[in-house]
């Protein structure tokens, strides 16, 4: 059975339209996963973090039948082939990938927290969801 997700993807380091459609390539290709939404790519101010370049975000509905953690594994993976290096909390990044709803499930977990727990907080985020699911956008 396919669950329906919604990704958030934001790059401020490098060429970042290359990141964002690279890493939604790349989302596409992981086994039992397909994209089948995409929003407009729009530019936004950092929010927290130390002081940075603006960003490029951009929300993306999947329907995969992985597991919400086997899909947590793959986009990090992605985040590492394309360059992702961790350690400052919200320094710069070439990508990041956050699973924002998945499906209707609620998981708390030390590293995986869906739906993500600042999704109201970040217009970066609502203003592409509302774009391609209204209906989901409206419910948070």
């Amino acid at each position: 059975m396919m669950t329906v997700v919604y990704i958030g993807l934001g790059s401020n380091l490098g060429d970042r339209g290359r990141n964002i459609l690279s890493a939604i390539e790349k989302i596409g290709a992981i086994l039992g996963t397909q994209v089948t939404k995409v929003s407009t790519i729009i530019e936004t101010v950092p929010v927290g973090g130390p002081p940075q370049g603006k960003f490029l975000n951009a929300v993306i509905e999947i329907q995969t039948n992985l597991t919400c953690r086997n899909l947590l594994t793959g986009l990090q993976s992605i985040e590492a082939r394309l360059g992702r290096a961790r350690g400052v909390l919200n320094a710069p990044r070439t990508i990041d990938l956050d699973i924002l709803l998945f499906g209707g499930q609620t998981i708390r977990e030390d590293d995986l927290i869906v739906p993500h727990p600042r999704i109201q907080e970040r217009d970066f985020v609502l203003g592409p969801l509302k774009e391609i699911a209204p209906e989901v956008a409206a419910k948070i």
